[in-house]
């Protein structure tokens, strides 16, 4: 058995996976790894890289670089002009990143799920109440970036991000163990929720979560005006592996093929305008 292989078995194991990734001081632990991915010290950087990329299924063949400064770099690394291709019917809502297709479905009494039979509210992950009512009879898709993956986040469609609030809070894991057994999760970690509306005037949020090893969430546009975008611009990145939350109001059903566990890359069709 490799090295590699090895680790995949561990991580395979639900309770030892959860006790590694969250009974730490997961605080602690972020803002030492933020400090720790941000030294541009070649003697620092590729050992670093080369752990990360020991426990993390990697592929850079796409980056628009090869050679990185620190792990930071790596970890945030832009691709290819055209790596990632939109699709241009304005009808078709894509997905914003790469990731995987976690619980999604419609809100149902201000609920959506973290997993299936862990509901949590809207008014609470965004914090305001009576915003999260006009969700209601909507859908809500949970798309989870793993530490691997391409960390930026782009327009599913042609938009106007009118707001953006930054809400405070812990870093929890937000793999499948720790969805199944932290309530609320999405509701307890740092996250930001971008209230935008779509080029036909309908509003949706996209919800950007921070987790464990998450040292921050990165806007590419100024965040203190409305910032309009085209699809497929980059919207923002995290500085690990994470978590977009979703909320569109009724007029919207997802693609047939899609389903729980999907891969997904940013540009492919998520949703349709009804």
């Amino acid at each position: 058995m490799t090295v590699r292989q090895g680790i995949a078995r561990l991580a395979a194991m639900e309770e030892v996976n959860f006790l590694v990734t969250n009974r730490i001081p997961r605080r602690l632990m972020t803002r030492f790894v933020g400090w720790l991915s941000r030294i541009e010290q070649p003697w620092v950087a590729q050992p670093t890289i080369t752990l990360w990329r020991l426990f993390c299924d990697v592929d850079l063949s796409e980056a628009e670089k090869t050679q990185f400064t620190s792990m930071r770099d790596c970890f945030t690394r832009s691709l290819r002009p055209g790596a990632r291709r939109f699709d241009p019917d304005p009808a078709i809502f894509t997905s914003p990143c790469d990731s995987l297709l976690g619980a999604h479905g419609i809100v149902e009494r201000g609920q959506a799920h973290q997993i299936k039979g862990a509901p949590y509210h809207l008014g609470e992950l965004i914090v305001d109440e009576a915003e999260a009512d006009a969700y209601e009879g909507g859908l809500y898709a949970t798309l989870r970036l793993t530490a691997g993956m391409y960390h930026h986040f782009h327009a599913p469609c042609d938009l106007t991000v009118e707001h953006v609030r930054f809400i405070g809070g812990d870093c929890w894991n937000v793999n499948t163990p720790a969805l199944k057994r932290v309530e609320r999760l999405f509701c307890r970690n740092a996250r930001a929720a971008l209230r935008c509306r779509t080029a036909d005037g309908v509003p949706f949020l996209i919800v950007a979560v921070a987790a464990v090893l998450v040292s921050d969430i990165r806007l590419a546009f100024d965040a203190s005006s409305p910032a309009a975008l085209r699809k497929g611009d980059e919207m923002g990145w995290f500085e690990q592996g994470s978590t977009l939350v979703l909320l569109l109001p009724p007029g919207f059903a997802f693609a047939p093929e899609r389903e729980v566990g999907d891969r997904l890359w940013a540009g492919d069709p998520l949703l349709r305008v009804k």
